[in-house]
């Protein structure tokens, strides 16, 4: 669903309802551009030609700060365990960098050629972010325009303006100024009540000047400032109006004006408070009064006390059950929308991992749960569409989009931020799915494994075999005895040790109400070829997969996608694994959030090129 900037509004009780239903939800960026690359290899790479993590985030961090994220898809997933259905919500929104309400901040960003470029070749609309696009303000721009307005209320901090003694024409006026009041001071009559300084001979017929400048009127503000202070000004058209000091009516005039920026920048808020749901944050300043308008955003009759109980209860969810957040190769795109939405980055990739931590404490990484598995993770074939494609091929678990989010049933718009976070909502169920019914993972032990990965059944990052190769590894590592938990009432049977993993049931359920199915046969495809060797620095494979060029000998190594989705034979022996059918069951799903299968693939982030290769959260 393609949500524009005018209809965001009526739009945002749905949005909000969608996160909160949400089991998670995928997002996907498209940017004005990314990180450059240096024609010399910067100082301070490691041994191999590799940068450190800090390097990388360095270089990203850097580009955030200038570029500008021009367009936005999440894509709501909710799940139903009973029906064994995932129904998937996909939005997609152009991001608007034009600050449309007057708040004395501004906005700088560029635009990169290459990404202009890479951005045209698939029909991305330039001009789309600026006529359509949804308004969006971080914390920091909020912070610092509520900043500046409420330093507008204190009159003491405007600065004086400073005459100098030959300057005869402000000497002149301000004398002018003086008398005036001193003479409406003085009058024996309580009228008139306000004393209007203009120019002089305004008040002729024949008096055609557009009365006083911006310069003359500060002039005045500033002498009634320092010299009456029983006295205020208030700025009218083409003239001051002097009247005497109210505390109450300062009162009354100074929330006016703060009500008044609140209903700006909670207009200018806009995309900022998905963000801010999906965070647990706050949103007291949205007026419940929004949820009394159709998705047309046409006035509807409701009971308001019921309205705002509604939306309170739905503040409790959003904070009570935080937002788990699924991106493909999301490293950078993590720290684009960081950039947008709440603020300056840190410095230093440690804090920049705590800070997103806290804000999603569980955040999936596609990238890195396709290639965790891979003898040569850095080089694996795990783009976006080449995972799709595969596991489409999977009958189970069913996935299904919305009755009102139909858009990408019939359409495939590559690099669509919208599309492709519906496709890393896709890859994530299935693979997922997939994953665990192998089977590949311990979580249970007598004692602590040398490592987490050390704990699950999978093919080793090093030293390993590709998951199609039939033999387990001769020599495997040694670790710590463990011990595999067998599903309620099962008991291991030994004779299975040697069976390979539990594949995933063939037969799907049907479609349910409300929702529309998603095909799992394979699409004619219309984009260009996945496989040709030149590739876009800014497609989903990540630019820094460019880095190394493989040769013959090393691409025949790499692990094909199939390879990534194709369980492995039963653990090494020194595990003590006993492979154990699971219960039949109607329905495939995704591990559940509490599973350990996360403590493995969770929180972890694929970084190709560095020499970490992965930046762990939390």
């Amino acid at each position: 669903m393609d949500v524009k900037g005018i209809a965001f509004q009526p739009q945002l009780p749905g949005l909000l309802e969608a996160i909160a239903d949400a089991h998670f939800v995928a997002i996907d960026l498209e940017l004005s551009g990314i990180q450059s690359r240096s024609i010399n290899k910067p100082a301070g790479l490691v041994e191999g030609g590799q940068q450190t993590l800090q390097q990388r985030y360095e270089e990203v961090k850097e580009a955030a700060e200038k570029y500008q994220v021009l367009q936005i898809g999440l894509t709501c997933v909710k799940e139903d365990r009973d029906k064994g259905v995932y129904t998937a919500r996909p939005y997609n929104f152009y991001l608007n960098p034009i600050l449309e309400e007057r708040l004395d901040i501004e906005r700088i960003f560029s635009y990169q050629s290459g990404a202009v470029e890479f951005l045209l070749s698939h029909h991305f609309r330039m001009e789309a972010p600026f006529l359509e696009g949804v308004a969006y303000l971080s914390r920091e721009e909020e912070a610092l325009a509520r900043q500046l307005a409420l330093a507008r209320l204190n009159k003491s901090s405007v600065a004086d303006i400073q005459i100098q003694s030959e300057d005869h024409y402000s000497i002149a006026f301000i004398q002018r100024v003086r008398k005036e009041i001193d003479e409406w001071k003085s009058r024996t009559t309580p009228y008139p009540d306000f004393l209007n300084i203009a120019p002089i001979g305004h008040s002729l017929s024949a008096f055609t000047d557009r009365g006083l400048n911006n310069f003359e009127k500060r002039l005045v503000h500033q002498i009634v400032r320092a010299e009456y202070a029983d006295l205020v000004t208030i700025s009218r058209p083409g003239f001051i109006q002097v009247v005497a000091f109210d505390q109450n009516r300062e009162d009354a005039v100074k929330a006016t004006k703060i009500k008044i920026f609140e209903e700006k920048a909670t207009r200018q808020i806009g995309l900022r408070w998905l963000v801010e749901a999906m965070v647990g944050g706050d949103l007291d300043a949205i007026d419940p009064k929004v949820f009394a308008r159709s998705p047309t955003g046409q006035p509807i009759f409701v009971d308001l006390a019921v309205i705002t109980r509604h939306f309170n209860d739905l503040q409790h969810r959003l904070k009570q059950d935080r937002t788990v957040l699924v991106g493909h190769n999301v490293f950078m795109d993590l720290i684009n929308f960081y950039k947008c939405f709440f603020g300056q980055l840190p410095d230093r990739v440690e804090d920049f991992q705590s800070i997103m931590h806290q804000l999603f404490p569980m955040i999936i990484d596609t990238k890195y749960l396709a290639t965790h598995n891979n003898i040569n993770a850095t080089h694996a074939r795990s783009s976006l569409e080449e995972l799709d494609e595969e596991l489409n091929k999977l009958p189970v678990p069913v996935i299904e989009t919305h009755i009102e989010h139909t858009k990408y049933i019939s359409a495939q718009p590559a690099h669509e931020a919208g599309f492709d976070s519906f496709l890393t909502a896709k890859v994530l169920i299935r693979l997922s799915a997939k994953l665990e019914a192998a089977g590949h993972y311990v979580d249970e032990y007598v004692t602590m494994p040398l490592s987490e990965d050390d704990a699950y059944q999978t093919a080793p990052e090093e030293g390993g075999v590709p998951l199609n190769t039939i033999n387990a590894p001769s020599t495997p590592k040694p670790v710590s005895h463990q011990k595999i938990r067998v599903p309620k009432g099962q008991r291991p049977n030994s004779s299975d040790s040697d069976s390979q993993g539990v594949s995933i049931v063939d037969k799907a359920p049907t479609s349910t109400n409300g929702s529309v199915s998603v095909s799992t046969e394979k699409k004619p495809n219309t984009s260009p070829s996945k496989k040709s060797p030149k590739q876009s620095a800014f497609s989903h494979a990540g630019r820094f997969d460019l880095l190394s060029d493989l040769s013959s000998d090393e691409d025949a190594a790499v692990a094909s996608v199939t390879a990534v989705l194709t369980p492995t034979r039963a653990g090494p022996q020194h595990h003590h694994y006993r492979k154990v059918s699971p219960p039949e069951q109607k329905f495939t799903m995704m591990p559940t959030w509490d599973s350990d299968f996360w403590r493995v693939y969770g929180n972890k982030l694929r970084v190709n090129g560095t020499a970490e290769g992965i930046c762990e959260l939390g």
